[in-house]
């Protein structure tokens, strides 16, 4: 809600000043017709003698009869009166004619322009962000946000998961602390520090944490603050940001999303953005020009690394590059223990357990991770946050939000079972698959059934024998549906997994070199291509080689197709029975399918229950063996198609 204090005193104090104002007024109004007399009278009292002295001033008589009594009157155009006065012994006077001073007249006569200029004055500076920013007077000025030293409370301590990003910038640290140090060998801190990752991976943090090691002024601001509609402005505000930067010095200066700034310049070729150009131009020249920037240091941060010019990443600009990857299993249950910090978890919660299930998670995804689990647990109105809270919370971003309010007929559940029962099975019976995590016919997001795979460890390469069983894995919901139902009532269900599986197979062909047949060639245009200033021409690829292409990727789909469908007819009475377990648990966990493939009944879901209590036993003939907490999820859906 607004302030409105100050405004609604200065309103009362304006009401009251008029109040009293018109009260006097009227007061004096009425104390004035007291002595007002008319001027029939007042002729009737000259006739009598019996007035002692006037004074006539612009129309009205003020003057005293014979008892000394004050009396006022207002005469019209009346020649014969200064004579009958004068005839009746009436002492007359006149109050002299009051003159102007130039400077009353001058503000008389300039008060209304200058109430134009200020109004106009005070519009345009509401209309350019007046007030804080300055306005009109500092439209070419830098909208950064600073940060005096010590003003940053971010350590490194706070910082998670990207230790070796943490050791590159360091010497950074050492170098704002004690410059000295190096000057004495020669050495000189690199002007600029390129941090480059995915979203959400902790860049915009790490050079916080910089600036509160160091604790020196911190300058930040984003690229897009740059670039205005107007040329030259952006330019203007490089300029002024430096010039801060240079009084402030030793400082840091941080640019987020560098990209939208620091693109390739054009080549002449379909135009170009000379605001963004001039503005880059600026900025190198300000980085390595002819004036020392001593003491600054410049961090960027950007995910798209490719589009930057070549001039902006040379040695004396941003000449160190850090990448801030997707952190590991150990550098997820760090950052998982420094959010955990903030919220009241049972003892029972294991950061390790939770981040082993947590692959391809960045630093964003795993803060809001603990900010779901949190919000689970003030759902039911807990003190604390319980493992229960977490498994929900990592569901709900992995698979989407449960839709149970959706209303599926029994056919369309009894297909969509059929369905995920074929991914599973075809998944853990292929050779390097990832194992199955668990698999639900409960609506979620988009999609009415998921079936969610987690691998055992991170991985960063895949063999061809990995990726064609991901292929006979994605096709084995369509053929469950085609087996039990007829190949006439295959549904649209399968319509993202066809889509998968052939985008997989054209890069294992065009791409990534898998087949023996194209062999190890690349096929695919450069995905740099496009941007202003790069090569504009495409490799022409030849009609026959496209063909051959075109017949390897369908062989391919086809030779994991019909591996798919052996293996689900092989195994049909698995799939019956694991059809029958979703209609009736509708989800299943890892266990329950281990003990379905392992051709047992399926034990009871395992209820979580609060610290201290005893978990229910395993029914009989079901695994007790401790299994490893899965990893990174690789999930097959079922979407509802229109």
């Amino acid at each position: 809600m607004k302030n409105f204090g100050a405004p609604a005193i200065i309103l009362t104090m304006a009401f009251a000043t008029l109040s009293v104002f018109f009260l006097l007024s009227s007061t004096a109004d009425i104390e004035e017709s007291r002595y007002t007399i008319p001027y029939s009278e007042f002729l009737k009292k000259i006739n009598e003698k019996n007035i002692v002295e006037v004074m006539i001033d612009d129309g009205v008589i003020y003057g005293l009869d014979a008892e000394r009594t004050p009396f006022k009157a207002h005469t019209p155009n009346d020649n014969g009166l200064i004579g009958d006065l004068i005839s009746n012994g009436v002492i007359i006077k006149a109050a002299p004619k009051e003159k102007q001073s130039f400077f009353s007249s001058l503000i008389i006569s300039w008060l209304p322009f200058i109430i134009i200029i200020a109004l106009w004055v005070y519009f345009l500076k509401r209309s350019q962000g007046g007030g804080q920013n300055g306005g009109a007077f500092r439209f070419g000025k830098t909208n950064a946000k600073t940060f005096s030293a010590g003003q940053v409370n971010i350590k490194f301590t706070d910082v998670a998961g990207v230790e070796e990003a943490k050791e590159e910038v360091g010497e950074i640290v050492d170098f704002l602390r004690d410059g000295e140090r190096f000057r004495k060998v020669g050495g000189q801190i690199p002007r600029g520090i390129l941090m480059v990752g995915a979203p959400g991976t902790g860049k915009t943090l790490l050079a916080k944490a910089i600036a509160g090691e160091a604790e020196v002024p911190f300058f930040s601001i984003s690229g897009s603050d740059f670039v205005e509609m107007f040329v030259g402005v952006g330019a203007s505000r490089v300029r002024d940001l430096f010039a801060e930067a240079k009084k402030a010095a030793p400082c840091i200066i941080f640019i987020d999303e560098i990209d939208a700034v620091g693109r390739k310049r054009g080549a002449g070729i379909g135009g170009g953005n000379d605001e963004r150009e001039q503005t880059l131009n600026q900025l190198l020249v300000e980085m390595d020009g002819f004036e020392g920037t001593e003491g600054i240091i410049v961090i960027a941060a950007t995910n798209r690394p490719d589009v930057l010019d070549n001039a902006l990443l040379r040695p004396g600009r941003f000449d160190r590059q850090v990448t801030v990857p997707l952190p590991d299993v150990r550098g997820r249950a760090q950052i998982l223990k420094v959010h955990m910090r903030k919220i009241p978890s049972c003892d029972d919660v294991d950061a390790s357990t939770i981040a082993r299930g947590t692959p391809g998670f960045s630093g964003a995804d795993l803060a809001n991770l603990v900010n779901e689990a949190a919000l689970f647990a003030a759902r039911e109105r807990r003190d604390t946050v319980t493992n229960k809270d977490f498994e929900h919370a990592k569901d709900k971003i992995m698979m989407g939000a449960e839709r149970r309010s959706m209303v599926m007929s029994e056919s369309e559940k009894k297909l969509t079972a059929y369905h995920e029962a074929g991914h599973t099975i075809v998944g853990l019976t292929v050779p390097e698959h990832d194992p199955v995590h668990k698999v639900s016919i409960i609506p979620r997001g988009r999609a009415l059934g998921v079936t969610m795979y987690l691998p055992e460890e991170d991985r960063h390469s895949y063999s061809k024998r990995r990726l064609e069983s991901q292929l006979a894995s994605l096709f084995g919901g369509r053929i469950a549906e085609e087996i039990i139902f007829g190949a006439d009532a295959v549904t649209t269900g399968a319509s993202n997994d066809i889509q998968r599986a052939t985008e997989l197979a054209t890069n294992m062909v065009k791409k990534w070199g898998l087949s023996s047949v194209i062999g190890p060639r690349a096929f695919l245009e450069d995905e740099n291509q496009g941007f202003l200033g790069q090569n504009q021409t495409e490799s022409a690829i030849a009609n026959s080689t496209a063909e051959t292409i075109d017949n390897e990727i369908k062989s391919l789909i086809e030779r994991n197709y019909e591996q798919s469908e052996i293996i689900l007819n092989d195994r049909i009475d698995i799939l019956h029975a694991m059809a029958d377990a979703l209609m009736e648990y509708e989800t299943l966990d890892k266990d329950q399918v281990n003990d379905i493939m392992a051709g047992k009944p399926p034990r009871p879901p395992v209820e979580y229950k609060q610290p201290g209590e005893k978990q229910p036993p395993p029914s009989s003939g079901s695994t007790t063996e401790e299994e490893e907490p899965p990893l990174e999820p690789a999930m097959n859906e079922t979407p509802k198609e229109a």
